[in-house]
């Protein structure tokens, strides 16, 4: 019996003890510590989109001496195979495969490249020898350039401030073309006033004021978003009670299929030419590395602004040189200015002789 007793209080005094150990492990109840009192909701805006990346400057070189074969010599390696038809003798120029497989390549256009191959035809006959082909085709392509007037017009009005638009879908290199037009009609002894009426890229109207510094041209420049036609009403009567001699105004590009930018452009077309602002060119700025797309392009500007020229810019950079023909041709616009380098002076007056001369030339 006693036994028993002094099992269950061993028992008893362990269970105690556990207890014990358990209370002590556990942690103490704590009474909730009251909560941090919530900060004032504060609106977050969207994060802004990142501005397009502006156009790369020109480098400080006046030109950087490219010769046209230099200049061209992408699209002049284009047509390096055609050029070694020069070496044969007699052949058939009925089929005339390399040229129209050149032609194409170059971006001419299909129906520019048939009647460039109808009239060669027609000039050679069935035979010919590979140097007279190569003569013949060059004929050809100068007189598809044709004399066009490819002078950059000013007013002869003296009471009359002399505008140039310049035109065209973002990314074709139209401010900096404006920039090269501004140093070089500076150099020339003309006072120029730069209007930066691209109010929507967020880049340009800063890109143009570093150009009217590094020209030493004037500029009238807006807000981001602001009325474009009212900067260019604005440059103008600025223009006009300074006496410059030449406005060169920006205009946004964002689509060319976009009727609302073509009836902005429109707007300003008007604005530009009311007294004492005379619009004497409307140059639409062409890159050449897009081809064919470039002829959509100059179609749907010429029907919206009367355009009068082409800039075609990047001619240096590309194969497909060939757009300058298709243009021509298919809406009678001359090219009068073409960039072949990245210096100021390498945008260059269009000389056809010396572009065909670098494609089919020795």
């Amino acid at each position: 019996m006693v036994v028993v007793w002094i099992v269950i209080a061993v028992v008893v005094l362990a269970l105690l003890g556990s207890a014990v150990v358990v209370r002590t492990r556990r942690r103490p109840d704590r009474s909730p510590e009251p909560e941090a009192p919530l900060a004032p909701a504060v609106r977050v805006e969207p994060a802004p989109l990142p501005p397009e990346a502006p156009e790369a400057l020109a480098t400080d070189t006046e030109t950087t001496g490219l010769s046209w074969d230099q200049g061209l010599g992408k699209a002049r390696g284009a047509f390096s195979a055609l050029r070694a038809l020069r070496r044969q003798g007699d052949m058939d120029t009925t089929g005339l495969a390399e040229v129209q497989e050149t032609l194409l390549g170059a971006d001419v256009g299909v129906e520019t490249t048939d009647a460039m191959l109808s009239a060669l035809r027609e000039r050679l006959g069935r035979r010919a020898s590979g140097a007279g082909l190569l003569n013949g085709l060059r004929a050809e392509l100068i007189e598809l350039l044709g004399h066009e007037d490819r002078e950059l017009h000013v007013t002869n009005d003296p009471n009359a401030v002399t505008v140039w638009l310049f035109v065209g879908v973002n990314g074709v290199g139209k401010t900096t073309t404006i920039g090269k037009v501004a140093r070089q009609q500076m150099a020339a002894g003309r006072s120029v006033l730069l209007a930066a009426g691209d109010t929507f890229r967020a880049a340009a109207g800063e890109q143009l004021r570093l150009w009217a510094e590094r020209s030493g041209a004037d500029i009238v420049q807006g807000a981001e978003g602001s009325d474009p036609s009212a900067i260019i009403f604005d440059a103008v009567q600025r223009a006009a009670a300074r006496h410059n001699d030449l406005v060169l105004a920006d205009t946004a590009g964002r689509f060319h299929n976009r009727v609302n930018l073509i009836e902005e452009l429109k707007k300003i077309r008007r604005v530009a030419d009311r007294p004492p602002g005379s619009v004497a060119e409307v140059l639409l700025v062409l890159d050449a590395t897009t081809g064919q797309n470039g002829v959509i392009q100059a179609r749907e500007f010429a029907a919206a602004v009367g355009v009068t020229g082409i800039v075609l810019t990047k001619l240096d950079g590309t194969a497909k040189g060939g757009v300058v023909l298709a243009v021509q041709r298919e809406l009678g616009l001359p090219v009068k200015l073409v960039g072949v380098g990245e210096g100021v002076g390498d945008l260059l007056p269009f000389d056809p002789e010396a572009f065909v001369d670098a494609l089919v030339g020795a």
